[in-house]
Order: C-alpha cells, then sequence, then structure tokens
C-alpha cells in the first residue's frame, strides 16, 4: 500500500478527462454551481457502467440466485456469483471460498467479532485495537468483550496521526486474542503499517483484522503478500453500489467459525432436532443476498481493473500533494493529520469557524465535504475537537476541483 502510494506520477498517459466523463452526477449542478464532490471517503460515485448494468440486470435478469433451475434464475446466480471470482482475483485470494458476501465493511466486522470472538474469547483475554479505529471497528469488538469478558487495548497515536508502534509491540502478549486495526484512516488518511502489525502478532499466534474500507479503492492490496487472517472492505467506497461488501477470511478460519446469521442457503439440512451448515462461502450468507449490488460489483471491479489500480494510487497521490500545498497556503487553516504516509484525505479546521458551519457554506458553492467527527470520536477527543472538515479525492477529481475548494474556503473565511 505505501509502495502503491509513493508511484511516479510522471509516466501516467491516462486520459482522466475521459474517465472523469463516465461519472454522470460529475456533470450535475448544485445551487447554481458545478458540482466538487469531495466526499468520497463517505461513498465514491458511480461510473454509468456500472449503473448501466445494475439497470439491466433488473430488466432482464432478475430472480433470486442459488435455489432455481429456470433460466433467469441461473443467469442471476452466474452474475451474481462473477463478483466473487472477480474479488478473489482482485485482492489475490488463495481459494475461491475466502470470499464472503457482507452488506459493507461494518457487516464484515460484526461477522468475525461475534462469530469468531464469542467462540474463542474467555474472562480476561485482550483485544487490541488502535486509537484511529472507524466505530465500525470498536463498538463490535466492546459488544463482544462484554458478553465474554475480554478487554480491548488501545495503540496510542501521535498527534500528527501516526500509530506509536513501540507501544503496539508491548501491548501483545499471551492474553492477546485479537488485533483489529484499519490500514488507512479514513479520518486523518494515515496508512498504517499494517505489514508490521501482521508480522508481530503472528509472530504471537494472534489473528489480525484489517478494515481496509479506505485502503481498496486507492491502491493494489494482496492479502496473501500481507498474510493477513480477515479483510474487510465495501463497494460503495470503491465506485460501486451501496449495500454490498466482502469480509476475506482464511480458509481454515472460517471454517472453524460458527455461522452469523441462520436461515436459507446457510444450511445443509434443516430438522427441529438439528441444521447442519451449508459449506463456505455459503455458511456465511444466509438469506436472499443483494444480488443486483453484486452484478454491479462485478462491472466496478472490471472498470477499476481497466483503469488500474496502480494509476489510481499515482493519480490520487498527485491530486493529494496538490491539494495539501494549496490548502497550506490559507492563512487560519490547520490540517488534522500530516503522517508521513497518506491516501487523498485531507481534514482540516479553519480559525474561529466551526466546520458544520464551514461545509454549510461550501456546499452554496456546490462544493461537497464532510464535516463532524466522521464516526472516529476517539480522534477528536485525541485532539479536542468536535470535529473537522474533511475532502476525500479521488481519480476522477481534477485539479480544478481543489482549486474551486480553495476559493470556496477564502469565501468560507469572508463570510464569517
Amino acid at each position: 500500500m505505501e509502495e502503491a502510494l509513493k508511484q511516479d506520477t510522471a509516466t501516467l498517459t491516462t486520459d482522466w478527462k475521459a474517465i472523469r466523463n463516465q461519472f454522470p452526477v460529475l456533470k450535475r449542478e448544485i445551487k447554481g454551481n458545478p458540482l466538487v464532490y469531495l466526499d468520497n471517503g463517505a461513498s465514491s460515485q458511480m461510473p454509468q457502467r456500472v449503473i448501466d448494468r445494475i439497470n439491466d440486470y433488473h430488466s432482464n435478469e432478475h430472480a433470486n440466485v442459488h435455489r432455481g433451475i429456470h433460466t433467469l434464475s441461473q443467469e442471476g446466480t452466474d452474475a451474481f456469483e462473477a463478483a466473487r471470482t472477480k474479488v478473489k482475483d482482485f485482492i489475490n485470494a488463495r481459494h475461491l471460498e475466502e470470499i464472503i458476501y457482507t452488506t459493507g465493511t461494518t457487516d464484515s466486522i460484526n461477522l468475525v467479532a461475534n462469530s469468531y470472538g464469542r467462540k474463542h474469547f474467555r474472562e480476561g483475554d485482550e483485544i487490541i485495537l488502535s486509537a484511529m479505529e472507524h466505530h465500525a471497528n470498536i463498538v463490535p469488538w466492546q459488544m463482544v468483550a462484554e458478553e465474554t469478558g475480554a478487554k480491548i487495548k488501545v495503540i496510542p497515536m501521535t498527534d500528527e496521526g501516526e500509530l506509536v508502534m513501540e507501544e503496539f509491540h508491548n501491548l501483545l502478549s499471551e492474553r492477546t486474542k485479537m488485533v483489529g486495526v484499519l490500514h488507512v484512516s479514513n479520518a486523518l488518511g494515515t496508512v498504517n503499517p499494517v505489514e508490521e502489525i501482521i508480522e508481530a502478532a503472528h509472530a504471537n499466534d494472534i489473528p489480525v483484522l484489517i478494515d481496509g474500507a479506505q485502503a481498496v479503492p486507492h491502491a493494489v492490496v494482496d492479502v496473501q503478500k500481507l498474510d493477513v487472517d480477515f479483510y474487510a472492505f465495501s463497494a460503495h467506497k470503491m465506485c460501486g453500489p451501496t449495500g454490498f461488501g466482502i469480509l476475506y477470511g482464511k480458509k481454515e478460519l472460517l471454517e472453524d467459525m460458527p455461522p452469523y446469521r441462520g436461515g436459507g442457503d446457510m444450511i445443509d439440512k434443516v430438522t427441529f432436532e438439528k441444521t447442519t451448515w451449508n459449506d463456505l462461502p455459503h455458511k456465511f450468507e444466509a438469506g436472499t443476498p443483494p444480488i443486483a449490488a453484486g452484478v454491479g460489483f462485478a462491472e466496478t471491479i472490471d472498470f477499476l481493473n481497466e483503469v488500474g489500480m496502480e494509476n489510481i494510487a499515482a493519480r490520487e497521490q498527485e491530486l493529494l500533494d496538490y491539494a495539501t500545498a494549496e490548502l497550506s497556503k490559507i492563512d487560519g487553516l490547520k490540517i488534522v493529520g500530516t503522517a508521513k504516509n497518506k491516501a487523498s484525505v485531507i481534514s482540516f479546521l479553519l480559525e474561529g469557524i466551526h466546520p458544520t458551519d464551514a461545509g454549510t457554506i461550501l456546499d452554496q458553492k456546490g462544493i461537497a465535504v464532510r464535516t463532524g467527527h466522521h464516526c472516529a470520536q476517539p480522534i477528536m477527543d485525541h485532539f479536542n475537537i468536535p470535529g473537522t472538515a474533511r475532502a476525500s479525492i479521488s481519480f476522477y477529481n481534477n485539479k480544478e476541483d481543489v482549486d474551486r475548494l480553495v476559493e470556496g474556503i477564502k469565501y468560507v473565511k469572508e463570510f464569517f
């Protein structure tokens, strides 16, 4: 991840204008101004081809999957399951059964916390998280810890927004039963040293879950190279549909875990006396899934592969560098999160102006940024602030978007 984010942009020949034109929403006007969409960390936009693929499924292929022998069901099943193979290749998983469909990163983490945690955690066991986690990688562990008697330990971070790795190594002990860390901070943009974290945890026979929601959209992720045990991410943050996500898990761990939810499709045989479970990956996929979203996600991966994740990483680094330099010139603007290794996220404060007020005025100029605590309240507590304004950049943005943001912020300062 770190290497991908640092690639030289000099050799890029990608037609970014043509790629941008594939996103219909970017042609919108908001309150009389062309849209500048800089809220990609919350949800990225979809290219027209993904929208068309979802509409085509609804128009021509819609039927429930896995259970029908008729043509529509078989076509729908084939299209839905194609996504699994594409995800496997996209993150370089070893086995197809290691790709579990969920509703998103939050659902994926809840699955591991409940299924793995309830089986393996005991009174006095410890779960290590980091100070910069998204709430989705805090609350599920808290709930399971309360039930099992386990305790949560926290890796501290610096004022630059980097993990204190010496403290992480000191936290590891025979009581540690899980390490859960995000790959990239949604609130700070920090790229965490997950390779070091995984290696250290494995040296102590401790499994690791990585929240990859903000990493997979921005650079190449290879789960075999990482040797990670669980890796979670969401389609809607990588130009795909909402309501669909992935949990990657090592096959041997998933086979040992009990189902998280019960219902149709995750069963082998059901009687009132006993139920046996379906094989992986279906053991964890109860009920009718979000079929259209899965079909759309398959198209999304094709699109990303055609653009090239290496190109995406380099493009976003170029835009991040430009935006950081331009925003740093504004008097009274403070960037929150200045780690050496960052993804394309800039959180900032304006002296004397509440982030929500700044975001409201920027919206009047057609500029979409996120304001608040970004579902990362412990980070805000660390800096003793209520929240930030956050501009999160995607490869379909351009320098003109950054220039509009700069002008918008200057207008905010004049307004107040």
